[in-house]
């Protein structure tokens, strides 16, 4: 039937080194000092680019996860079962050390090589990131604040590569999540009601309800309680060291926009045992340090988001015609794909210089850098991922927005990088309080801008703008001026650092067409404005060219 022969449609994009293909990804491994890793990477870019991981991904969000209340018998179990194909997938990534790697062998270029290798898996399944993040996240938590007892029972088992999705005794690997906000506060947790009174025993007995709790079938949970001295963090298991089920009652799974392979849910604790982690009345201090670790998860997989936006994008426009020309080669679409790619480079390299200044051996001037960069990129790259992946769609044009293609996907997914660990408004405060109280680290994060200095004339001009925004918020950081102002100080702050990072390392035709597009007068309001000159090689560079 003529009528039925397919043509002028792009085929599957499939069977490729996600990796390989990904050429500022590749370069950011190299120069953070993580090139030793690129086996074990190439190997992940060769599985997520297969065209079995990728209809793993489909039936991970097309077969959601359900909640099991109860057995046949009517007893409370308070499980979540989900399709095989999420367990594959989470179950690679933990077998890379997507999770955990870091920190199991923290030599130079760990955490970068450990970001990598999370890119890579979020960009085809985002929802799994989540426990693996988290995962992650945990671990300087329980290495700086828990009892050595706590430590001793749990940090192997977190640095495990096994995973099993059973809650049982004896397991010799475990997936984290956290519980802290509730229906009266959200990101406001000093206002938590669950209570924590000491059992006598060393342990906490917890009463309460927690309004989000992502990845229920987790085997810990790091939860803040109010304690006779103030808000605590406390560790939670799932299974009891009996056997028994701790009481962690599911009461439903949220109904999300996106992140729907991941399971997110309200629990009711009624007599649930915790550990103490931290000081009694230090729970915010204790669990920040789970907070900054993924919030730089955020900034990941929104790069991760981005990156297959781009390819999907690129991809349809090389083996697409209209008007007698393959789309890719059509001015107007070359554009935009060039914005779309040079937006993503700007993530990549940026997240990846934060992963780099939380290695092991990084400098002293990269801790005060690191505390900084992670609020001011969370807020910025996160908050350019819906828009991004609006754009990369309309690339695809009607197909983008059905189903049978990814991108619809990601575009309901990239909003929750925004909302999760921190709104942009709570992002935004949170980096005037941290140039208030720490001002060592916008010192920090100058310096690292002002090694771009004289490369690049709009850069300069830009840099010496947001000095003066920064030195305005210093005066009085609680004012109302300086909140009013504070998302324009943070937008400032990181649009400098990534013109600075791709003026340094990018080739001339991406930095370029940053500047010129993000801090130079010919600035556009949407994708596709950009005054690039040399288009058609920034597409190339990401379409895996030269």
């Amino acid at each position: 039937m003529a009528t039925h022969t397919v043509t002028n449609q792009a085929p599957p994009r499939e069977g490729l080194d996600e990796f390989a293909l990904d050429l500022p990804l590749v370069e950011a491994v190299r120069r953070h000092g993580a090139a030793w890793a690129e086996a074990d990477l190439t190997a992940t870019g060769l599985l997520v680019g297969s065209a079995g991981f990728q209809h793993d991904a489909e039936l991970a969000n097309t077969h959601e996860p359900e909640l099991v209340a109860f057995d046949r018998w009517g007893r409370r179990i308070d499980e979540v079962e989900y399709h095989p194909a999420y367990h594959r997938i989470i179950g690679a990534a933990v077998a890379a050390g997507a999770h955990t790697a870091a920190w199991a062998d923290p030599r130079p270029g760990a955490q970068v090589a450990r970001a990598a290798q999370f890119l890579l898996f979020a960009q085809i399944e985002p929802g799994h990131a989540c426990p693996v993040s988290m995962t992650h996240a945990v671990v300087p938590a329980l290495q700086q604040f828990a009892p050595e007892d706590v430590r001793a029972e749990w940090i192997p088992r977190l640095l495990s590569r096994d995973y099993s999705p059973d809650l049982t005794a004896g397991k010799t690997s475990a997936l984290f999540g956290m519980a802290m906000t509730e229906k009266q506060g959200g990101s406001d947790v000093r206002t938590n009601r669950t209570s924590a009174a000491p059992a006598g025993d060393g342990s906490w007995i917890l009463t309460g309800h927690k309004w989000f709790c992502s990845a229920p079938m987790s085997d810990g949970f790091l939860v803040l309680a109010q304690a006779p001295g103030g808000l605590s963090c406390f560790l939670v298991p799932r299974v009891l060291p009996d056997g028994s089920r701790n009481p962690f009652l599911i009461q439903r799974l949220k109904d999300k926009l996106g992140n729907r392979a991941n399971a997110s849910s309200e629990v009711e604790f009624d007599g649930t045992i915790g550990r103490l982690v931290g000081e009694e009345g230090r729970g915010v201090r204790t669990i920040i340090e789970m907070v900054n670790q993924t919030r730089l998860d955020c900034m990941l997989g929104t790069a991760a988001g981005m990156r297959q936006a781009t390819a999907e994008a690129i991809w349809h426009a090389q083996h697409r015609s209209a008007f007698g020309a393959l789309l890719v080669d059509q001015p107007a679409m070359t554009q935009v794909l060039a914005d779309l790619a040079v937006e993503t480079e700007a993530a990549i390299a940026s997240s990846l210089r934060v992963a780099a200044a939380c290695e092991a051996d990084a400098s002293a001037e990269d801790e005060p850098f690191r505390r900084l960069a992670t609020a001011v990129l969370k807020y910025w790259i996160c908050k350019r991922g819906p828009g991004h992946a609006y754009e990369a769609l309309e690339c695809l044009g009607g197909n983008g927005y059905t189903e049978a293609f990814p991108l619809a996907r990601r575009y309901r997914e990239q909003p929750v990088m925004a909302v999760w660990e921190g709104s942009g408004t709570v992002i935004a405060l949170d980096v005037l309080r941290a140039i208030a109280r720490e001002p060592e680290t916008a010192d920090a994060f100058l310096a690292e801008v002002h090694r771009a200095a004289g490369a690049d004339a709009r850069l300069d001009a830009h840099t010496a703008a947001t000095e003066r925004l920064l030195r305005e918020a210093r005066r009085d950081p609680t004012s109302a001026e300086a909140q009013a102002g504070a998302r324009r100080l943070t937008e400032a702050l990181a649009v400098a650092l990534q013109g600075a990072l791709l003026v340094r390392h990018a080739p001339a035709a991406v930095a370029e067409a940053f500047t010129a597009s993000r801090l130079g007068d010919a600035r556009g309001f949407l994708y596709g404005a950009l005054p690039a000159r040399n288009a058609g090689a920034v597409v190339a560079r990401h379409a895996g060219g030269a």
